[in-house]
């Protein structure tokens, strides 16, 4: 069984990490080169970057603070915000970036999905998706979660599957930075349901969620923000936890 990975989440806007809830109410969680180098230390196994406010004029910057934690981490990362066509994926991607992420672009236009995959490979496309309950259904939400939009999220999961996302980075809006757990039953029903990994996120408050998510849904990554910028969890500790719970990782 492939081990399960930790991922400290960045969220950055201009130059800085930031954190909210429920994706709203941000405030500073320090510079985003140096917290990267202090998870590496820690025992990350990936990372992810969010310009969580991109535009095309903050991409040079961007790419400046790719360039400078490849040269400061050795362990994976991937980058997503404000990527819209394949210039700006292959930018990041030379810059130092692993992976690259793409949410709101991809739903509305599902073939860029293709297009990445074709370019760079499978292996390089993550999806985000960013779902909230609605009624009846879980819903997809774009634009860092302002608009609801008419797909079901597991259908668009599905979608964005068959079209080459090498991975899917699943946020539960109703659980991000409420620190009470996971989705787990959205998470099971979507992780059952796809071949390719899925990165659980929104909601971590506690180690105990963690082994939670891994135990009942069988998820491959838990991402995590503020629990990790704020030092409430120490990756060793959860990690030698995990182990406890006979759960493998690295």
């Amino acid at each position: 069984m492939l081990a399960k990975r930790i991922i400290p989440c960045l969220d950055v806007k201009d130059g800085r990490t930031v954190k909210g809830v429920n994706f709203v109410d941000l405030r500073d969680a320090g510079d985003p080169v140096e917290l990267a180098w202090n998870y590496s230390r820690q025992g990350a196994d990936e990372l992810v970057f969010l310009d969580i406010t991109a535009t095309h004029e903050r991409r040079k910057t961007m790419i400046e603070m790719v360039k400078a934690v490849a040269r400061q981490i050795n362990i994976p990362f991937t980058i997503g915000g404000g990527i819209v066509e394949i210039a700006d994926a292959d930018a990041l991607l030379s810059a130092g970036a692993d992976k690259i992420s793409i949410n709101s672009a991809a739903v509305r236009n599902p073939g860029f999905i293709d297009e990445l995959a074709k370019a760079f490979g499978v292996q390089f496309v993550v999806v985000a998706v960013d779902t909230r309950h609605d009624g009846n259904a879980n819903i997809v939400h774009l634009n860092g979660g302002r608009i609801p939009t008419e797909k079901e999220t597991l259908d668009w999961i599905l979608e964005a599957e068959s079209r080459g996302a090498g991975e899917i980075l699943l946020t539960s809006m109703d659980h991000d930075g409420t620190k009470a757990g996971f989705d787990n039953n959205l998470l099971k029903v979507v992780n059952d349901a796809v071949n390719i990994p899925v990165i659980a996120s929104g909601g971590a408050g506690s180690v105990q969620h963690f082994v939670d998510v891994f135990q009942k849904t069988n998820v491959d990554a838990a991402l995590a923000a503020s629990v990790f910028h704020y030092g409430q969890i120490l990756i060793p500790d959860l990690k030698s936890e995990l182990r406890k719970q006979n759960i493998n990782v690295r």
